[in-house]
């Protein structure tokens, strides 16, 4: 059985930042392979991009974690997962509908949530309070 990671809980894995030593823990401890969807190549890459805009860190460090993020997918570390978007997008709406106006929650972390929930995952791995 696969993990479900949100986006920024991937990226602490691949560049370092206040998090990165609890995502690596948390890797060290499960050795299931964390599930990896378009929506994570799409936000991993766009974060890896903004992080060298905002000077977080340099274009090389940027391209470094991106070469170990595909390296983690030959090695089955992340899987590649296709996603049945419509079902995906009305768990989100359910979530949405039952939980944004009391949490606060932004949208695309509530699509993370439904898509964990419709891939019928082990575990979901957030930094996120909501």
């Amino acid at each position: 059985m696969s993990h479900y990671a949100d986006s920024s809980f991937l990226v602490s894995c691949y560049v370092t930042d206040a998090p990165t030593a609890q995502a690596k823990a948390h890797l060290s401890a499960h050795s299931v392979p964390l599930i990896f969807t378009a929506l994570h190549d799409l936000e991993v890459r766009n974060a890896l991009k903004l992080g060298v805009f905002r000077g977080l860190f340099t274009a090389a460090a940027a391209a470094a974690a991106w070469a170990n993020l595909e390296r983690d997918l030959q090695r089955g570390r992340l899987l590649r997962t296709a996603v049945k978007w419509p079902l995906g997008f009305r768990v989100a709406s359910q979530l949405s509908d039952q939980h944004s106006a009391l949490t606060g929650t932004r949208s695309l972390d509530v699509l993370h949530v439904a898509l964990a929930r419709s891939l019928r995952v082990a575990d979901f791995c957030s930094f996120d309070l909501r």
